[in-house]
């Protein structure tokens, strides 16, 4: 009877303190998706648009429906952000005693059960590990690696067949940077499956920084007067977009030529174009056959020291037999060679210093004319390389993997004159480049 009497007076706590929980008024677009019964949701939606604001009132939500939510995001002040909405909504019942926190963990729970809220840093499935839930949450997913949710969050929601929530912000040329994300795109090709999805399984939202009714308008107008067009149908209206108006290069013809195998080539070249200290190394590896096509192989390019990028260079030398490496020595003089040869097996590499004389523009449009004519085709698909190419625009600075890629096809396809030449033959980059290149 006792044991009894205590269920009872705990049920009986338990629906006085969810009458003090105080949430704020979702507005149209926010309701949407925490009205949807979807168990997938995919939300898209600008900046400052509300969420954040959003997806912690649906957490909330959830929590007193006595769900268990894990809420997880790459970026500390992501978590901060969601964290204040949780805790000031649950301030009263926290206060009281009726609900724990801890503060160090970013956990709010009901005292002796699994119905709890958690926030964490996650950017991949090392990180999220440890958990599961009713509730998955996945903020700023498009910066997330994708094994989150394959490899680690999936699994999470085995115990009670749960719910998982996509959230992201189209990502721009900046935050690309800091993406673990193999590939670039992966949170708009999800949100594409969810509006292709007739069965009522995935839902997909998507809301702009207009939607918000709580920013100012004015200053909305005000900042999208400091903005690119493109950064503002990117990052206001929360749009996917796969290519930049006036870039050289567009995924259409990127995917149009696309092969998931390549003939017998003649040459092979590996391209090098290094980093500042520890930033990004562009490394490509191109192909061409007999018919002049060029294949473009690998993007190998990676973050890290002159050890790890000269050495990632030998192993994709060595990797595809490649006849030669070229590396552009405007940037350190001979460096790059003096790295490549002092790397485990670097002495048996064939190396040629490339010197750019004329702009980058003017570097990559021969290149770029080149999948016009349909003669270069990218072996499966390369997102990191393609998302460079698809979004730089000429005039700007190029990324490495793109100034890699621009080497091999020049070296195999324009260097010359010739669409081919033996290991030891002159090339003239002369002949097509002339003037500075800053």
């Amino acid at each position: 009877m006792a044991e009894k009497a205590a269920r009872l007076k705990q049920a009986a706590n338990y629906r006085h303190w969810q009458a003090d929980v105080r949430t704020r008024e979702p507005h149209p677009k926010q309701q949407l998706f925490i009205n949807s019964p979807a168990p997938r949701k995919v939300i898209r939606a600008g900046r400052r648009g509300g969420k954040t604001t959003g997806i912690a009132i649906y957490a909330i939500q959830r929590f007193l429906a006595g769900r268990r939510i894990l809420y997880a995001t790459p970026t500390q002040e992501q978590v901060d952000a969601f964290w204040y909405e949780v805790k000031l909504a649950l301030q009263a019942p926290i206060d009281a005693g009726v609900l724990y926190k801890n503060e160090s963990l970013h956990v709010i729970e009901v005292p002796n059960t699994k119905n709890r809220i958690r926030a964490k840093t996650a950017w991949d499935a090392d990180s999220l590990r440890g958990d599961y839930a009713d509730e998955l949450i996945l903020d700023e997913f498009q910066l997330m690696n994708e094994d989150a949710w394959e490899r680690v969050g999936a699994p999470m929601l085995l115990d009670n067949n749960g719910n998982a929530v996509f959230i992201y912000t189209p990502p721009s040329m900046h935050s690309k940077f800091r993406t673990k994300a193999r590939d670039p795109r992966h949170a708009a090709k999800l949100f594409k499956r969810a509006q292709n999805d007739t069965g009522g399984r995935w839902e997909a939202f998507h809301f702009t920084s207009h939607d918000n009714p709580h920013i100012s308008a004015a200053g909305l107008a005000e900042i999208t007067q400091d903005m690119t067009a493109f950064a503002y149908e990117q990052e206001i209206l929360a749009e996917d977009k796969e290519d930049v108006p006036g870039a050289l290069w567009n995924s259409d013809l990127i995917a149009k030529l696309r092969v998931d195998t390549f003939p017998e080539l003649v040459r092979v070249v590996v391209g090098v174009d290094p980093p500042g200290g520890i930033a990004e190394a562009g490394i490509v590896v191109s192909g061409i056959a007999a018919d002049g096509h060029v294949y473009v192989l690998e993007d190998c390019s990676l973050e890290g020291t002159p050890e790890q990028w000269s050495s990632a260079v030998v192993v994709a030398y060595n990797k595809y037999q490649a006849d030669r490496v070229v590396g552009e020595a405007n940037y350190g003089g001979d460096m790059v060679e003096h790295t490549i040869r002092t790397a485990e097996g670097g002495k048996n590499v064939s190396y040629k210093n490339v010197i750019a004389t004329r702009g980058k523009a003017l570097r990559a449009e021969p290149v770029a004319a080149l999948y016009e004519r349909g003669k270069v085709h990218h072996v499966g698909e390369l997102p990191h390389l393609e998302t460079e190419q698809t979004t730089w625009l000429p005039g700007g600075k190029s990324p490495n993997r793109l100034d890699a890629l621009v080497w091999t096809i020049t070296d195999l396809a324009l260097g010359a004159g010739n669409t081919m030449h033996e290991d030891d033959a002159p090339m003239n980059f002369n002949s097509i480049w002339d003037g500075e290149d800053y």
